[in-house]
């Protein structure tokens, strides 16, 4: 065997861990999704605060995102995977116990915990690209993410299986799955094999990050992810909350994110194809479009139709602008800049999610489900004319 075979074989294995690695990861954060606004409303005196434990969890994964991206800049990444998943594991179990007392601010805290896990299984998606060739970048971090299938198969229908499981208190089921899966997680990344940075790589510092920040391109790719992961935030977490005061039950909304996240993991099959044969910069675009088209559905309607169609124009919205931002992204720095640029991306991206979630059940609540879907629309409109922008400096060799 060559040692070009035996890296490409390297290259698919850990695409193939880190893909079943995220459909665990997000097998258990799609619970989370399902279940903490419901468990938030079931705690807190003031259901205008029932998103504040989602909200809290991207806050942390914002502000873990630059620690974390350094960490594993200095210790590799499968170090930082595996602690990863152990926090997400004491999270989740510290969530069960504090819905077993009754404590809503134990229930924010650990909440927040859980982000930190969100945040380094987000760099996945990274690591899938510095393992594969040029060529084969787009399409790995496509693979990886579209582990997150399994978890649209798994993770709603778990949690509505185990929502009652240690009655008299609900949810608490859920939480202990969700513990036991991460620990889980954690066998299957020890195997996988992604060289440390070397010591040189480390000590260089390469261009300043308002260098790199001042490309066009960088510009594009991070907007294109904030918009997309933003508003998916947004509509997705008010989502539940707006089902049940439609009359809606528990199980129709699990059934919704189900397919919600189908439509965010599903296309990952053939969007680094798409990447590949029509440019980032269109599946962006085609992105935008699927996010006008969930307002207008939404807007048409509350029947269980209605949320269930625009919630799968939702997640497809997300996975093309999201992995569409991510290819671009990799194309605008060099490997001893990753650690910086990955994390500037992750945190502004986060950031984004962060306002998205706190506002989100406050919106809800206090202006209602039409106003939250007509108010994403000038973000959209945001994130495709800055597309456009860079479609026509490429076209006349600005950029």
């Amino acid at each position: 065997m060559t040692l070009a075979a035996t890296g490409a074989d390297s290259s698919r294995r850990n695409v193939l861990l880190l893909a079943v690695g995220l459909a665990m990861s997000m097998t258990g954060t799609t619970m989370v999704i399902t279940a903490s606004a419901l468990a938030g409303k079931f705690l807190a005196s003031d259901q205008r605060l029932s998103t504040l434990p989602v909200a809290m969890q991207f806050v942390l994964t914002m502000v873990s995102t630059v620690p974390a991206s350094f960490l594993m800049q200095r210790l590799g990444r499968r170090f930082g995977f595996i602690l990863g998943q152990g926090i997400g594991a004491v999270s989740a179990l510290v969530s069960a116990y504090a819905l077993y007392i009754g404590s809503f601010p134990l229930f924010v805290a650990s909440s927040a915990l859980f982000g930190i896990h969100n945040a380094v299984w987000q760099y996945y998606r990274f690591a899938a690209a510095e393992s594969a060739s040029p060529a084969f970048k787009a399409r790995a971090i496509s693979l990886v993410m579209s582990g997150g299938i399994v978890a649209a198969l798994i993770g709603p229908q778990l949690a509505k299986v185990t929502v009652d499981a240690m009655s008299p208190v609900p949810f608490v089921g859920i939480y202990v799955t969700i513990a036991t899966i991460a620990l889980l997680t954690i066998v299957v990344l020890a195997w996988i094999h992604i060289p440390r940075p070397s010591a040189a790589e480390r000590a260089k510092g390469g261009r300043p990050l308002g260098v790199i920040a001042r490309q066009p391109a960088f510009i594009v790719a991070v907007l294109s992810a904030m918009m997309g992961y933003g508003i998916m935030t947004l509509v997705m977490t008010a989502t539940p909350l707006a089902m049940l005061a439609c009359d809606h039950s528990f199980g129709d909304a699990a059934f919704v994110i189900q397919w919600h996240v189908l439509g965010m993991f599903a296309p990952s099959f053939f969007t680094g194809d798409l990447i590949r044969r029509f440019g980032a910069l269109s599946v962006i675009t085609a992105g935008g479009l699927a996010l006008l088209g969930c307002v207008v559905i939404n807007l048409a309607g509350v029947e269980l139709w209605n949320f269930w169609v625009a919630l799968v124009l939702l997640g497809i919205g997300w996975n093309f602008m999201f992995i569409g931002g991510t290819a671009l992204l990799t194309d605008t720095y060099l490997p001893e800049e990753k650690a910086k640029i990955q994390s500037f991306n992750d945190f502004m991206v986060f950031g984004m999610v962060a306002v998205a979630s706190l506002s989100s059940g406050v919106l809800q609540q206090t202006i209602g489900w039409q106003a939250v879907n007509t108010g994403i629309v000038p973000l959209v409109t945001l994130a495709l004319a800055g597309t456009l922008w860079l479609v026509l400096r490429r076209r006349r060799g600005l950029a």
